[in-house]
């Protein structure tokens, strides 16, 4: 599989195989992959309208506007997306999706006032490749300003198309 030139814009056939419409992939750009070390990066813009985000009833004294925490939870879901695309290449329009299942540690380090864009990193730190399911451990690392915004440690089990999503729990 070839790559696509990075850092840039995400091709058309990525955006066109994302489970979800591109408008919450929340990612505006791949800036890295990193197939022998199971690594990627992507931006992500904080100056555009994002989900809950957007619907803050911010008060600066109080509750100022900030990246929501649940944006960031779906951004290390999207990210895991990203992961599985493009160093993984499982793709979704040959039956392949996956479902996160346990955050092992997530950790909000410092609030983001929107403005400038979050690094975001996604590192493989254990695969278990299966003919039908790969379960993924990944470590999650999201940048704002230089400084760490999320810490995570989370596992997602990629399926084929037929494997059923009830059988997750019991794994």
């Amino acid at each position: 599989m070839a790559l696509p030139t990075f850092p840039g814009p995400f091709e058309a056939a990525f955006l066109a195989d994302l489970p979800y419409d591109p408008e919450v992939l929340l990612f505006d750009e791949l800036v890295s992959v990193d197939v022998a070390n199971s690594l990627v990066a992507c931006r992500m813009p904080t100056d555009r309208p994002m989900p809950f985000t957007t619907s803050q009833r911010a008060d600066p004294a109080r509750h100022p506007r900030h990246v929501a925490g649940g944006a960031i939870i779906h951004a290390t879901g999207m990210i895991g997306f990203v992961h599985a695309y493009y160093v993984l290449g499982l793709r979704h329009h040959e039956g392949w999706i996956g479902y996160g299942t346990h955050i092992h540690r997530g950790v909000f380090r410092k609030l983001v006032e929107p403005g400038a864009p979050i690094l975001a990193t996604c590192e493989a730190t254990r695969v278990r490749l299966g003919k039908t399911r790969h379960f993924v451990r990944y470590r999650l690392e999201f940048r704002h300003d230089g400084a760490v915004c999320y810490e995570g440690d989370q596992t997602a089990v990629w399926m084929l198309a037929g494997s059923a999503p009830a059988a997750v729990a019991g794994a």
